[in-house]
């Protein structure tokens, strides 16, 4: 396996031929262990490959139908394509095959949300947070589809820990003000979008917030 981690070091200096030549070295000398057609799989992922990218991952589970993280790469390969409905059924699988990391439960979540099933998204994305509670895009997103689902005291208190977490979030304020007008509290509303619009002046979204809240002020 020696192999297998310098290759993914080197992938991770951007070294992507070297990091190819020691994966195609493994799969040479273990024609029969999935994880360097996995690997080499992520690496073809990450080059934009990705109808070869699946092909090494096909194999993966040719040789063991159980390898989860052949099926997550599947699922990612799938989620590129914006093809989402792969993208569950894969990642279904690998939860299934016993992939409990926080990533999975996420880009399965996030299957849900790009095809409007924001109810559906929810357990795992709460999964992904209880996995990785610092994790400032996880919690937001979790927020997002609480909202989305018309959850709003919950989605409120999500965003304001995403702000524990980063006070810079200007998504995060744009949501807090949402909340304040679906609350008809104005007042709080624009305070929330003039934060987003300090941390990012060309938040259009939070401007438009801002001038609906003050023509329903005057």
């Amino acid at each position: 396996m020696d192999k297998i981690a310098t290759a993914v070091e080197l992938m991770r200096e951007n070294e992507f031929e070297q990091a190819a030549n020691l994966f195609n070295e493994y799969i040479e000398e273990n024609p029969t262990d999935p994880v360097g057609y996995v690997n080499f799989g992520n690496l073809l992922m990450h080059l934009g490959d990705l109808e070869r990218a699946v092909t090494f991952f096909e194999k993966a589970i040719e040789l063991k139908d159980s390898t989860a993280t052949a099926y997550y790469g599947l699922g990612n390969v799938y989620y590129e394509k914006e093809d989402f409905v792969k993208a569950r059924e894969n990642y279904l699988e690998a939860i299934k095959n016993g992939l409990e990391e926080a990533d999975v439960f996420f880009m399965l979540g996030m299957a849900h949300q790009n095809r409007q099933e924001f109810k559906l998204a929810l357990p795992y994305l709460l999964r992904a947070k209880e996995l990785t509670p610092n994790d400032e895009e996880v919690v937001f997103q979790y927020g997002l589809a609480l909202a989305q689902s018309e959850l709003i005291p919950d989605a409120k208190k999500v965003f304001e820990e995403v702000l524990t977490l980063n006070e810079e979030h200007s998504d995060a304020y744009y949501n807090l003000g949402v909340i304040a007008l679906f609350q008809d509290d104005v007042k709080k509303a624009i305070e929330s979008f003039d934060k987003a619009l300090t941390i990012n002046p060309e938040h259009i979204l939070a401007a438009n917030g801002k001038r609906v809240a003050e023509e329903a002020l005057n």
